[in-house]
This record gives structure tokens, sequence and C-alpha cells, in this order.
């Protein structure tokens, strides 16, 4: 029998082309949720220590409000994107991980979460002086949606943390996912834990959470993680 050698350079891009793009479902959540929760936050130029006085609501702008609903939105769209192909590709690959399923859970739970932080914000915007539907709340009704704005969009990205501390086991305990990619994903984990620990303050997934979502979406589309082979 006559075998014919593969032609150089032939195997490499049949093993590359088999590598799935569903991963940069994280990308995209992780860039969209970056813009809507802290570059659009609506309280950049709101002084430290608050006070609700007249004409307070008058300096916020409602278009910053609206465009961090609509980000927002498109950010847990990815996220319920990811987790379903997640779902779908990577836990019948490993049945036997618990870490696996974590990582669904957890990305489910933080689209759940940051829809109503989304959503307050949209509200807000909705409503200000200036919005589309100015003048329906009064001062106390305003303040209440600005409280819920404090952290709304920020708490929801615990989710995150948690489907991170999943892939860090399946990367450093499994190794179903590159090493390099687990020991990034304690990453949130650890700053998330110290925070809340230290200080208290209940935003701090945020900080971490959307950078994160972008490095594991190009990690796993273009590394040799097992789940993506």
């Amino acid at each position: 029998m006559t075998t014919t050698a593969p032609l150089p350079g032939t195997a490499d891009r049949a093993t590359t082309s088999t590598r799935g793009r569903w991963p940069l479902a994280a990308t995209a959540a992780g860039t969209l949720g970056f813009v809507a929760t802290l570059v659009l936050d609506g309280r950049n130029d709101v002084p430290t220590e608050v006070r609700f006085t007249d004409g307070f609501f008058d300096t916020l702008d409602p278009m910053v409000y609206r465009l961090s609903l609509v980000l927002g939105y498109a950010a847990v769209a990815m996220l319920l994107l990811l987790a379903a192909q997640w779902r779908r590709r990577v836990e019948p690959r490993v049945p036997a991980s618990t870490a696996a399923s974590l990582v669904t859970l957890g990305l489910v739970s933080s689209a759940a979460g940051l829809t109503y932080g989304y959503g307050w914000k949209g509200a807000l915007g909705l409503y200000l002086p200036d919005g589309a539907e100015g003048g329906s709340f009064d001062q106390a009704g305003l303040t209440t949606y600005f409280m819920l704005n404090d952290f709304g969009s920020w708490i929801g990205w615990l989710g995150v943390v948690v489907a991170a501390a999943g892939i860090a086991w399946m990367g450093l305990r499994e190794r179903t996912v590159s090493r390099w990619i687990g020991v990034v994903s304690l990453l949130p984990v650890l700053q998330t834990t110290a925070m809340v620990l230290g200080l208290g303050v209940p935003g701090v997934p945020a900080l971490l959470a959307p950078i994160y979502l972008v490095v594991l979406g190009l990690g796993l589309t273009f590394g040799r993680s097992v789940i993506n082979r």
C-alpha cells in the first residue's frame, strides 16, 4: 500500500480549523460589559459625598444611562450565548466535571443579575429631568433609582467570578483547559475575595471580571485547551 505524506503545514491547519470560534462570545460579553459598567458608569462627575440637593439630577446625562442599557443588554445576551455554547460543547466532553457545570451556572446567574442592573440604569436615564419621560418621578423616586445604580451593574459580575473559579479548577486540576488560563482565572477570584473580605464593597467583581472574559475568549479560541479542540 502506498501512503502519501501530508503537505507541510496541513496537519497544523487542520488542527487550527477544528478550534471553535464560540469562545469569542466571552470576549464580546467582556468588552460590552466593560464599557457598559465601568466606562458608562454615569457617576464620573458626581462628588464622592452625594447630596441630593435641588438640581442634582439636572447634572446627570440621560444618554449615558441609555447607552449603558443598550450595551449592557447586549453583554447579557452574549453571556447567555456563551453559557449555551459551554453547556452544549464543553459539558458533554467532561461529564464528570462539577467545575464545568459550575461555569454554566455562574454565567447564567451573572446574566440574570446584570439584567436588573442595566435595567435600572436605563430606567434612571428615562426618568431624569432631560430624559424621555422626565418628570414622571419626584426627587424621592429619582433618588431611589440613583441608589439602585450605585452598584447595580457591578454586583451582577459575581457569577462570572464564580465561573472563573470553575475554569481555574479545570485548568490547574483537571487539565482540560490550558494551565495559563487556569492561573489567569484565579486573578478575579482572589481579587474579589480579598476586597469583599477586607473592604466589604459589593461591587468589586466588576473590576476584573469583564477584562477576564476578554482574555478567556481569546485564550480558548486561539489556544490549545482540550475543551476547544
